[in-house]
């Protein structure tokens, strides 16, 4: 058994760490609000441009076909964008995104694919890309707690040129969808070719008068669509990885206690035992004069 001072120390140790994580805590509580109200702002203005690529795309129908809405048959060439954090400490958020993009990737694979291309947005899944090997063409990292569309366009257009010169067939995106405090979604959508799931139905019929012309219009706003619809998936995978790190540091400070409490009480038997020996020790020693 350790002795009483090897028991406070460790003790002391634990606290120090409870300390920290309870520190980790609060400050991942006060920063997944902020992400969260960003989150949300963000919204409002992907669907109205998600709104108005609708209306556009079935209204130039006729005239122009871009090439972000054209179908493709079998699928051999593939890009992924994958949305991870630059920090851990979040618990299983990273993992699950992770192992989601590379059991798809092993899917595509064995279907036939010939080549898979891979945009690396946080640090964590840049590491674990390089790791595996994996074909990283475009990479950011060190995003802080805000995201800026200025720092994502130049990976996402690495991909983009890819797609609309024909050296890929799909891209896809891989982030992490905020649900609830408690609850985050690891999900991998398409995001090139845009299908009409993701477009939606235009709402009626609407008249536009283009300047310069329809297609210098549409060019331009499907990109910043698609621009848009990374930026969303940043700031959800910021306000999750908020949420997941207080989760963690939560249960980590609980634990904590827990075992605090464990030792406590073997630190109590140890003493109690020792204080008994010195009772007998005194005891047999008087009974001997």
């Amino acid at each position: 058994m350790a002795s009483g001072k090897e028991i406070r120390s460790k003790i002391k140790s634990v606290q120090n760490t409870k300390k920290i994580t309870k520190a980790m805590e609060m400050v991942a509580a006060s920063k997944m609000r902020k992400a969260q109200d960003r989150m949300r702002a963000a919204r409002p203005y992907a669907e109205t441009i998600r709104r108005l690529a609708a209306n556009l795309s079935a209204a130039t129908i006729s005239d122009y076909k871009h090439p972000f809405l054209a179908t493709v048959g079998q699928i051999k060439r593939v890009g992924v964008i994958v949305v991870t954090t630059d920090k851990g400490l979040c618990g299983g958020m990273n993992t699950n995104v992770l192992r989601l993009a590379t059991n798809t990737m092993k899917e595509w694979e064995a279907k036939g694919a010939t080549e898979v291309r891979v945009a690396a947005i946080g640090n964590k899944g840049l590491g674990f890309m390089q790791r595996i090997g994996a074909k990283v063409v475009s990479q950011v990292t060190q995003l802080g707690d805000t995201p800026h569309l200025e720092k994502l366009i130049g990976p996402v257009k690495v991909m983009i040129d890819a797609f609309q010169s024909g050296e890929l067939d799909a891209v896809y995106l891989s982030f992490t969808r905020f649900i609830n405090t408690m609850k985050q979604e690891a999900v991998l959508e398409q995001l090139l070719p845009l299908t009409g799931d993701r477009l939606g139905t235009p709402e009626g019929t609407w008249d536009y008068l283009y300047e310069p012309d329809a297609q210098t219009v549409i060019d331009d706003l499907l990109v910043r669509y698609v621009e848009a619809l990374v930026y969303q998936s940043v700031a959800e995978n910021m306000a999750s990885e908020q949420s997941a790190r207080m989760v963690a540091m939560k249960s980590a400070s609980d634990n904590a206690g827990n075992v605090i409490g464990e030792l406590q009480l073997v630190y109590n038997k140890t003493r109690q035992a020792a204080i008994t020996k010195e009772l007998a020790e005194i005891v047999g020693g008087a009974a001997a004069v």
